[in-house]
């Protein structure tokens, strides 16, 4: 089982079962046995074997793979198989040049040697590369037993802090500044390439009744990996001297004609036993260190109080103020009374007037049940741990194949609304549905991808994954949506309970807080109100390279968003109808979906104060990964409110006497 911090209400039960059973673990994730190469036992490893993945950095969006910088590489054969959200993702895990054995300890073990000669043209391009990585903070990321590698430090505030990530190196500017870790590297205008690691592996030796099996002393699991990097200067490259004061210095000039840099790349391992910490508890050293989560627990809390009563509020209102309402109305007895009345009632003839850009309506329903029971599966299946930190790529995997094999439902939902609209153009319909949404996120996604292809970086998708996604969409998807719009077609179309007037009626002044746009604006705002908190942590994750695991407390939020969304549009859409303006269709959509206005202002507001993206490129990218996910958040809150509101309207007009 892996450590999940999953505090998931809804699946609590099922957690503590999962939790109470020790010899349970998820899919793939099962433990594995180390010992020494000494026993000569095959139920066991005893080689460690450490992997690198891409480097990336808070200055950039641009990653890049290992091998981009010139370090030492190992064996790229014996690589790992990526899944699809790993490629989709950028991650390229390569095994390391490190040769590890398990219960082995290394002093001073030399992993490669790297020269550059100065006026070479192949030579100064890995040299310039090498210092542009290190003057942008690009960090190692590294992986043992499918933990990351942690570089361990104290905090400002004094608290111990574990990063997943550590620096390649550090550059000292003209005045001092820029190398924090040590006060040796203090030369002005020069760069210290960190080229040995000094890496602690602890593991925790079981016996034979822990595990079944009887290996005594010389056997374990790895349950942490630490590593501290160093810059040192190796006077003699044949003969490396490890416990050497003398950082290493390149200055941030050129190296002249003929000039020689060495670098030689070494490394030392520990082995410390640590059996007070079990196996399956070894992520949370990683998830309980990380910065601004435990202080943000009272507020996430807090906030979702707010937002439970102010729809509690909402809701009470609207029942008590709609009660008297269909009391009056059902009350009346002469058609000279309802002429004097005025309200909802009076536009029932109208309610039901099918809407303009009817088509492009029913498109954006259908797309945005993809994204919402998308949604509700992937966070369902996070909740039990299955697409947990420990599952790499997991989450965009599930997200992915779940958005392609939710054709069906997307189909059909856009036919039976298209067809309520007396819609005949049902090709159309079907194939636009199809198309549409997800073409302009594969259009926005390819357009990324080629400016990634021009950095010649990590993250870009190969081309033959690129092939497999469009005959994921076009072999799979589309398919399935004419499945589904066939079945939506052949049902008989929505019977409203009452009719539509001929005539439409005219509607009279709105105020200014009932015209479309101020409701639109204002519908936006108490949605967002209860997601804003986890925005934070999100695009942290996504940008700030911080691990995301409070899938609980999102779940929890989702379904709150969902309530607020939904009360918000019927309370705005009462309103509107009480006014006798019957535009109801777009402005329930319109009105849940401005939610994603907000999201891209907070988006530009965490770009402004939490990064440091300064080059052009970055900055596309950045916003050109926000605009996919604004507008697959404009999808699925917009299809929240229309449905919330469509329900409200056929509830409260079936309810009431019409002559």
């Amino acid at each position: 089982m892996i450590p999940s911090r999953c505090q998931c209400t809804v699946l609590g039960l099922l957690l503590l079962v999962l939790i109470a059973c020790e010899a349970f673990y998820l899919p793939g994730l099962a433990p594995v046995n180390f010992c020494k190469k000494s026993d000569g036992t095959t139920t066991c490893k005893s080689d460690v074997v450490l992997y690198v993945n891409r480097l990336n950095t808070e200055e950039s969006v641009i990653p890049y793979e290992y091998h981009h910088f010139d370090f030492c590489l190992g064996k790229e054969e014996n690589s790992p198989v990526e899944n699809l959200g790993q490629v989709v993702f950028g991650e390229r895990i390569r095994p390391g040049p490190y040769k590890i054995q398990f219960m082995e300890d290394v002093e001073c073990a030399v992993a490669c040697r790297k020269n550059y000669t100065g006026g070479v043209g192949d030579s100064d391009r890995r040299m310039m590369v090498l210092k542009k990585g290190i003057s942008l903070n690009y960090q190692h990321h590294w992986i043992v037993d499918n933990m990351p590698v942690t570089w361990c430090y104290q905090l400002e505030t004094g608290k111990p802090y574990c990063s997943t990530g550590f620096p390649m190196g550090c550059l000292v500017r003209a005045d001092g500044e820029g190398c924090p870790i040590n006060t040796i590297y203090s030369r002005p205008l020069h760069y210290y390439p960190f080229n040995h690691v000094d890496l602690e592996i602890t593991y925790h030796s079981g016996a034979q009744e822990d595990w079944g099996m009887g290996f005594g002393g010389s056997s374990g699991r790895i349950i942490s990996v630490k590593v501290t990097p160093k810059s040192l200067l190796h006077a003699d490259p044949e003969k490396p001297n490890c416990l050497g004061p003398e950082p290493l210095a390149i200055r941030e000039s050129s190296l002249k004609a003929g000039e020689v840099q060495n670098i030689v790349y070494t490394y030392g391992v520990k082995f410390v036993q640590n059996n007070n910490v079990k196996w399956s508890s070894r992520w949370d050293y990683i998830l309980e260190s990380m910065p601004h989560t435990n202080i943000q627990w009272f507020s996430i809390l807090n906030s979702l109080v707010i937002v439970l009563f102010l729809s509690g509020m909402v809701a009470m209102i609207m029942l008590r103020t709609l009660h008297k309402d269909i009391a009056r109305y059902n009350q009346m007895d002469s058609g000279e009374d309802a002429q004097e009345e005025f309200g909802w009632k009076l536009v029932h003839g109208d309610v039901f007037r099918p809407p303009r850009k009817g088509m492009l309506l029913s498109v954006f329903l259908g797309s945005g049940v993809q994204v919402l029971v998308m949604s509700m599966v992937t966070l369902a299946f996070a909740c039990l741990g299955f697409l947990s930190p420990a599952n790499r790529g997991a989450l965009m995997t599930c997200s992915m194949v779940l958005f392609v094999s939710l054709g069906t439902p997307a189909g059909y939902v856009s036919a039976r609304i298209y067809k309520s609209f007396g819609g005949v153009k049902w090709k159309s319909n079907v194939i636009l549905t199809s198309i549409v949404c997800p073409g302009i996120v594969f259009s926005l996604f390819f357009v990324m991808n080629l400016v990634l292809w021009g950095e010649s970086s990590s993250g870009a998708v190969p081309f033959s994954t690129l092939i497999a996604l469009l005959a994921l969409w076009f072999g799979v998807s589309v398919p399935l949506t004419f499945v589904g719009a066939y079945f939506g077609f052949r049902k008989r179309a929505l019977e409203h309970p009452v009719r539509t007037n001929q005539i439409p009626r005219q509607i009279p002044d709105q105020s200014v807080y009932t015209q479309p746009i101020p409701g639109i604006v204002m519908g936006g705002v108490l949605p967002f109100g209860c997601i804003f908190i986890q925005l934070f942590f999100i695009l942290s994750s996504l940008w700030s390279n911080q691990m995301y695991y409070m899938f609980g407390f999102l779940f929890l939020v989702f379904l709150i968003l969902i309530i607020t969304c939904s009360e918000t549009t019927i309370l705005l859409c009462y309103f509107h109808l009480c006014a006798e303006d019957y535009h109801w269709w777009w402005r329930s959509f319109l009105t849940s979906g401005f939610t994603a206005v907000y999201l891209f202002i907070y988006c530009c507001h965490y770009f402004v104060t939490k990064l440091s993206i300064k080059d052009s490129a970055s900055t596309f990218l950045y916003f050109g990964y926000t605009a996919i996910m604004v507008f697959l958040f404009f999808l699925l809150t917009g299809t929240i409110g229309f449905f919330a509101c469509f329900w409200f309207i056929r509830k409260i007009y079936s309810v009431v006497k019409v002559d």
